[in-house]
Parts: structure tokens; C-alpha cells; sequence
């Protein structure tokens, strides 16, 4: 589905970047599952030890605020030595328009 202009998405866009590490993946769709965030569409490839992951998340179900969600995610990223990011999805587009 293309999304035009006048919809508004209820989607986020969360990039996890750092050191490879067991567990990674099930820690992020951990807490998302646990506020209710539906992972749509996943992408993740380690780059010699680097761990690369983005994710598009459906926020329409969830029970906490995009704010709060971005917060505890890059928290608990930095302590575990990842950068983590959510942005909303049109703020994503914005920013990566050509």
C-alpha cells in the first residue's frame, strides 16, 4: 500500500546500529511486543562485527506514546552499546527525501 499525503501514518521507523551481540532482535521485538508495537517489515545484516538492523513498526495498536517508546528504547540501547532510534515514519521520509 502507498500512502499519499493527506493519510496519516501511524508508523515509526527504529534503526539499531552497534557491536554484534546475542539477543539483540528478540530484546527490541521483545519490549515492542510487550506495548503492543506490530513489527511490519525487518531488515538486519552484521557488517564485520557491526550489527545493523531498521524496522518499520505499526504504532495504531500500541498502548505507549511514540515520545515515551523512542526513550526507553535508545535507554536501555546505550546500555547495552547500541544506538537506537524511532523516529515517526513521515518525519523519516522527510528527512531522507532526494
Amino acid at each position: 500500500m502507498t500512502m499519499t499525503q493527506n493519510e496519516n501514518s501511524n508508523r515509526a521507523i527504529i534503526t539499531v546500529l552497534g557491536r554484534d551481540q546475542i539477543g539483540i532482535i528478540a530484546w527490541v521485538t521483545g519490549r515492542l511486543a510487550e506495548y503492543r508495537v506490530n513489527v511490519l517489515d525487518i531488515s538486519q545484516t552484521i557488517l564485520n562485527e557491526f550489527f545493523t538492523m531498521i524496522m518499520v513498526v505499526d504504532l495504531e495498536p500500541s498502548t505507549i506514546e511514540l515520545v515515551e517508546l523512542a526513550r526507553l528504547l535508545e535507554q536501555e540501547g546505550n546500555g547495552k552499546g547500541l544506538q537506537v532510534k524511532v523516529q515517526h515514519e513521515d518525519i523519516f521520509r522527510f528527512m531522507h527525501r532526494i
